[in-house]
């Protein structure tokens, strides 16, 4: 059978203290996704894990569990059965000059850019032997006419350059919205990308209205952090998670990576200092 390459991609908060537009993805080859979810599930319960694992579910009681399956899959990314790509914006970059269209459709605009770009997929076929794309968008919070138009953007990408010349194909009916219940690589995608959108904004540090001391929860969710972090760095020893990932003059980097950030910033955008960290403590 032909090669195909499976994209889970999902969004967390669309406006955080100082990062925003955090988008993530999963990417997974044919040849390895029945392993590799089937592994996962097994692991799930094993862990008694029998509904969704998420984010936002991490407590100090399932704090161990957690970090059991994040391990599990953070092996398979350090062997390059899955690759995954974090996106996200500074409140501190302004974007100017948008416009009215700009505004509305900035979620899309921004979505779209990530699938392009952010797997480096013009380097994905170095054979030279067609590739097909499917696409799993965690359910997307829109009415079907924008989602239909969005995922015509997407078939439109077969058009560009950078898609023939890799001889990669998108077709319309592999391109779905999906809930994260039914797919255990977008959970752990959900719990990574939580991770780094809680960590960039600060969120480790906050204490409940009155309190001296933080919460057992944002506790547990550092813990879960730090794990994710010194996994992402037997990786990539000192990778900075606030900045876009390095190529060393590479380009072809961006696909051979395994695991990598995008900090978004738009071509016309200007620094606002009062928006930085520093200033705002």
């Amino acid at each position: 059978m032909a090669l195909e390459y499976i994209i889970y991609a999902d969004e967390s908060i669309e406006q955080g203290d100082y990062f925003s537009n955090f988008y993530g993805g999963a990417l997974v080859r044919s040849t390895d996704l029945l392993r590799v979810q089937d592994e996962l599930l097994r692991l799930k319960a094993t862990l008694n894990l029998h509904k969704e694992t998420k984010w936002s579910k991490v407590t100090e009681n399932y704090l161990d569990k957690y970090t059991v399956l994040i391990n599990r899959f953070f092996d398979f990314v350090g062997e390059d059965a899955v690759k995954v790509r974090i996106m996200f914006t500074q409140n501190r970059n302004m974007p100017q000059g948008l416009g009215t269209y700009h505004v509305e459709y900035k979620y899309y605009i921004l979505y779209y850019q990530f699938i392009k770009h952010a797997f480096g997929l013009r380097y994905a076929n170095p054979s030279g032997e067609p590739i097909t794309l499917r696409i799993y968008l965690d359910k997307l919070p829109d009415s079907q006419t924008k989602i239909n138009q969005f995922k015509g953007f997407l078939v439109g990408l077969n058009t560009t350059p950078e898609f023939r010349n890799a001889k990669l194909g998108i077709a319309v009916d592999q391109i779905a919205d999906v809930s994260s219940h039914d797919h255990v690589i977008l959970q752990c995608l959900d719990i990574v990308m939580g991770s780094m959108q809680f960590r960039l904004n600060d969120k480790h540090l906050i204490k409940p209205v009155g309190a001296t001391q933080r919460g057992k929860r944002t506790i547990a969710k550092e813990k879960l952090y730090n794990q994710i972090s010194a996994r992402i760095r037997q990786i990539y020893p000192n990778f900075n998670i606030g900045i876009t990932t390095g190529t060393q003059g590479n380009r072809t980097k961006h696909w051979a990576h395994t695991y990598r950030h995008w900090l978004f910033v738009s071509n016309q955008s200007k620094i606002d200092e009062t928006q930085g960290k520093t200033k705002q403590k």
